[in-house]
């Protein structure tokens, strides 16, 4: 399959979080200043408008705008200042500024030829329809000469110019960043309904690996029993390492793929479990039994291609779950495995750490976006101008880590191996290469931005 068909039959055996039927609730309230990051639950309508009332927008006079028409600095008119309004101070009459086009109320014929001192942010006082800037007038206090002309509602914020009554503002789905918090907090949001987090088990297979920060000593346990042993005591293993800081023998690694790839699961819309399982058939299916009653996603790293010890391919079938798609054409992550099991999906990729952050990004955003109706998971897709060579022509479609500076694309390093990570630090999106090509500096290229 290619990239873009795998991903599509992955989708397609995904149900969004809010349409499962379960016992637990899917949404819940949380206050606003802890809804950053979070996805919006329900539809967000304005109440009432924003601003709810007409109010100066600089500091000035309040004026009829018929009193100054011919004011000018040769002419000025002169107006009657009758009291000073500040922002937070309340109007004498809880009545705003009439629609374009109204005429004015009967009593403000008694305001002709007056003015009010106003402040920004004030309420703009019943009858006047316009505001003058301050510097446009000698700051009188009371008595005021205009020396320009400004028309009907100008330098006014007008009721409802940002929101208007009834308006849809946001929309479920929406994810919650700075904008999206200022709106509702304008709106008197003290509370917003968001999904809950999006439930993600990362599974880590193989023999080989050690917890970061585990002390290693070649006489204690093996792998099984290891993976075995109560929480308390590896965490009781990983505080003696911090003053050993040992290198592990040859033969053994620490895991770096679920630390890199739930560093990039911050933020509040997940919530991640992650776990080291040796490469052996009944840890694994108990592994990922357990993973699969509790997540709604899984992603599982190590054991998918063909290798002895390669087991997750067998283990997929013996724990009931429906492959969706393996054997991509794309370099690295070719053996990716998408599969399904009771509507739980199970991403499975390779156990080199660039194939496996590669293939996540391919799929994982967009079944993110699926689970919680948001968009803003999805990649960012766009052109670039290659800034040097790529003479190197691949069997199969590839994606290159790369840099892009400016619109223009650079490569890192030589290396281009699936198992290197170091080379990635810098890097900020990936080069979509066709099969079969190679590259040329000024060639322009399709790249897809990682996540940030």
């Amino acid at each position: 399959m290619e990239i873009e068909e795998a991903r599509e039959v992955f989708l397609s055996g995904i149900d969004p979080i809010m349409d499962r039927s379960s016992l637990s609730p899917v949404q819940e309230m949380v206050p606003l200043e802890k809804a950053a990051g979070r996805i919006l639950a329900e539809n967000v309508t304005a109440s009432f408008p924003v601003p709810h009332f007409s109010k100066s927008a600089m500091d000035g006079y309040a004026v009829r705008a018929e009193d100054i028409r011919e004011a000018s600095r040769e002419k000025p008119a002169v107006l009657r200042v009758l009291y000073e309004r500040l922002a937070g101070d309340l109007p004498e009459e809880e009545k705003n500024l009439p629609a374009e086009g109204r005429n004015l109320p009967a009593q403000a014929e008694g305001l002709a030829q007056t003015a009010v001192r106003i402040m920004t942010g004030a309420a703009l006082p019943e009858g006047y329809d316009a505001v003058v800037r301050q510097e446009d007038t000698d700051y009188g206090e009371k008595e005021v000469r205009v020396f320009a002309s400004v028309p009907a509602y100008r330098n006014i914020c007008r009721k409802g110019e940002d929101i208007e009554e009834g308006s849809s503002v946001l929309l479920s789905g929406s994810r919650i960043g700075r904008v999206e918090a200022g709106v509702l907090a304008s709106l008197g949001t003290g509370e917003v309904p968001v999904l809950r987090p999006v439930r993600v088990h990362i599974l880590s297979t193989g023999s080989e690996l050690l917890e970061p920060g585990e002390a290693w000593d070649n006489d204690r346990v093996d792998a099984g029993e290891r993976h075995g042993r109560r929480r308390e005591q590896r965490e009781a293993s990983v505080l003696q390492s911090r003053t050993e800081k040992k290198c592990p023998p040859a033969g053994k690694i620490f895991s770096s793929i679920p630390y890199a790839l739930m560093a990039g699961l911050s933020g509040g819309c997940f919530s991640v479990r992650m776990e080291i399982c040796p490469d052996e058939p009944e840890a694994l299916i108990q592994a990922l039994s357990v993973a699969l009653e509790c997540a709604d996603i899984v992603i599982t790293t190590g054991g998918v291609s063909v290798g002895k010890k390669d087991l997750l391919p067998d283990i997929l079938d013996r724990v009931g779950a429906k492959k969706l798609f393996s054997g991509v054409n794309v370099q690295p992550g070719t053996p990716t495995i998408g599969s399904v099991k009771d509507g739980i999906p199970i991403l499975s990729l390779s156990g080199n750490p660039y194939a496996a952050l590669v293939n996540f990004d391919l799929y994982f955003w967009h079944a993110a976006a699926k689970l919680t109706g948001c968009p803003a998971f999805l990649p960012r897709t766009l052109h670039g101008v290659m800034g040097e060579d790529y003479p190197k022509k691949n069997r199969l479609r590839r994606l290159l880590r790369a840099e892009e500076r400016e619109g223009c694309i650079y490569l890192p390093a030589e290396s281009h191996a699936s198992s290197v990570i170091g080379n990635l630090l810098g890097c900020n999106c990936y080069i979509d290469l066709p099969a079969e090509t190679s590259l040329k500096k000024g060639d322009v290229v399709r790249i897809i931005r990682m996540a940030e």
